[in-house]
């Protein structure tokens, strides 16, 4: 055994495995109704942004990483947050994502905007087709991949120059942690985040640049859209005895500011990871 402090890659994968089973396992002990086909079908609009906003420090990093004639491929791509503005700059972008209703706020914003050069693929990853790109791209993906080490040697072949992973102190489904004692009466198994994907890449033989930056509390444009949120993290259906209680929680911590809705909470700890494939 390498030690706490230099886990060995199986070590490292084993553990990251165990923490997403442990949380998974929980959810399912849990969940008030079956699992919805798309999961993100209730949020995916939250997901939609401006391909030519200019206040994400992080976007800015990733445009200062396009090459003249680049190919991205953006693993988990979403409703197109970082695919959209990458495709300005870039030759292309291959987006793959799996979920029907976060396409469609991709494509939509893609129509809108008049951007021709994201090709949509529409899969889990590891993609069935053969995909190759000069930069691969998970942002805020990962957190609950059980088979870690499978999808991550598929982004490094895929990719010619540059893997690049943006991620959080703690996953973003982890701001929902703090009702779960009072929802469900236990502590909320936490995924692997950041810290832990800096040191399975070490394991596997990675040295990597890292940029720390901060993200914003999420802030939703009603209080409904945060319940929704938050039901969604704590699988609880709406109009129960525990949405009741969530309501009651909400109205104590949530707040607006400037017509949007939030915890109160500061800004959470980003990521920026570069590292070469092999």
């Amino acid at each position: 055994m390498a030690g706490v402090l230099r886990p060995t890659a199986t070590e490292a994968l084993n553990e990251w495995g165990r923490r997403v089973r442990a949380n998974r396992e929980q959810a399912e002990r849990v969940r008030e109704a079956a699992e919805r086909a798309d999961f993100y079908a209730p949020v995916a609009q939250v997901f939609a942004a401006d391909p030519r906003r200019t206040d994400e420090p992080v976007l800015d990093l990733l445009r200062a990483m396009v090459q003249p004639g680049d190919k991205w491929l953006d693993i988990g791509a979403g409703g197109g947050r970082y695919s959209l503005p990458i495709a300005l700059a870039a030759r292309e972008v291959i987006a793959v994502e799996v979920s029907d209703a976060m396409l469609n706020v991709l494509r939509e914003g893609a129509a809108r905007n008049g951007i021709e050069n994201v090709r949509v693929v529409q899969s889990r990853w590891p993609a069935a087709e053969p995909i190759e790109a000069d930069v691969s791209l998970i942002s805020h993906v990962g957190y609950d991949v059980e088979e870690i080490g499978p999808f991550l040697d598929a982004m490094e072949a895929a990719t010619r120059r540059l893997c690049v992973a943006i991620l959080l102190a703690e996953s973003p489904a982890q701001v929902a942690a703090r009702f779960w004692p009072q929802i469900h009466g236990e502590e909320r198994e936490p995924l692997p985040a950041l810290a832990e994907f800096l040191s399975l890449l070490l394991a596997r033989g990675h040295f990597f640049d890292l940029k720390m930056l901060e993200r914003p509390t999420q802030a939703y444009a009603a209080r409904e859209a945060a319940a929704t949120f938050f039901r969604q993290q704590l699988f609880i259906e709406p109009g129960g005895a525990k949405d009741q209680r969530l309501q009651s929680l909400l109205d104590a911590e949530l707040e607006e500011r400037d017509g949007r809705y939030g915890l109160l909470a500061g800004a959470i700890p980003l990521g920026l990871v570069t590292w070469k494939p092999r």
